[in-house]
């Protein structure tokens, strides 16, 4: 597609608003104001902004345990992930799940699911509803290179094949499923290879451009509207910071992190937009200046807002039977 019709600096904004968020997050966490613990986004956000940048709101998204950068890459409000993550009643869920579990239906990103390889399956079956609906809707999961390992992601892919529903799944292959590298635990060189066992594309692209993530997922989010089925897209991206906050890192090597910081989306899309004349030094560091300002509001919101009723406790719960 021309250059002209990729919105370059649209995704450079959301790149940028995604890493000084989790900047922030990690800085409250420290400090102890954000409860439980965090897995942050830093280094992936290529990848999640590529791939939402071509949705469209109906459309749906299933995430992780590390789903702050999908949630805002989908359009979920800053301030809605802010009180979440502060158990606010002003939180995207209420206060009720934290960090692992934001997401905003009325912008199609579900509340994401923190249990590895379980929203796989679930996609699939999104994609069927839309597909008998005939709605139009695309699904997207993302997921991790640990989940490709799962049974879910198995069985969940195949049957998602065999229906022909519109799904694409977006393995973010950040080399280490925890504190396991990638190399141990398969015996393939690309998750992308297993495609061809479920007998649909599967496409390896550097998770760390923004630019080519936006192509390759572009073409399988066409692929499936158009009713051709699912198509397996694997991004090699890394992540800057541990696994979660408890983690060292202390199976990686130095080199290893000083070659991939070297490789950052966000100076790399930069560079871009300075050369290509779209942008200037002076007009990124008014923009950093903007979106900081916003996550300093979203803080400010999340820390005047209620926190919910212990009543609250009771809404929204099913049990046999009926709703409590």
């Amino acid at each position: 597609m021309p250059e002209t019709d990729v919105p370059l600096l649209d995704m450079y904004r959301t790149m940028l608003t995604i890493r000084r968020f989790e900047e922030e997050c990690n800085y409250l966490f420290m400090q102890g104001r954000i409860p439980s613990t965090l897995h942050l986004y830093i280094g992936q956000e290529a990848v999640a902004t590529g791939v939402c940048a071509h949705l469209r709101q109906n459309d749906y998204v299933l995430s992780t345990h590390r789903p702050h950068g999908h949630a805002i890459a989908k359009g979920v409000s800053i301030n809605s992930i802010m009180a979440e993550l502060f158990a606010k009643k002003t939180g995207c869920c209420e206060g009720k799940g934290g960090s692992m579990h934001v997401g905003d239906m009325r912008v199609g990103a579900l509340p994401a699911i923190a249990i590895v390889g379980a929203n796989i399956p679930i996609a699939a079956g999104l994609a069927l509803a839309a597909q008998r609906l005939g709605t139009g809707q695309v699904t997207v999961a993302f997921f991790g290179d640990g989940a490709a390992n799962t049974g879910a992601f198995h069985e969940g892919i195949n049957m998602a094949a065999i229906w022909g529903v519109p799904v694409v799944y977006v393995c973010e292959n950040n080399l280490y499923g925890a504190s396991t590298p990638f190399g141990k635990v398969f015996r393939v060189a690309n998750v992308a290879d297993r495609a061809a066992a479920y007998g649909i594309p599967g496409v390896v692209v550097d998770g760390m451009d923004v630019e080519a993530v936006y192509q390759s997922a572009g073409e399988a989010i066409a692929h499936a509207r158009q009713g051709m089925g699912p198509t397996l897209v694997e991004c090699k991206t890394y992540r800057f910071v541990g696994h979660s906050r408890s983690d060292p890192r202390n199976y990686r090597s130095k080199e290893e992190e000083s070659y991939w910081q070297q490789q950052d989306p966000i100076p790399r899309l930069a560079q871009r937009l300075k050369g290509m004349g779209l942008s200037t030094d002076e007009k990124l560091a008014l923009l950093d200046q903007e979106i900081q300002q916003k996550i300093g509001e979203a803080v400010a919101y999340a820390e005047a807002s209620p926190s919910p009723d212990p009543a609250d406790a009771l809404e929204h719960v099913f049990y046999e039977g009926g709703r409590a």
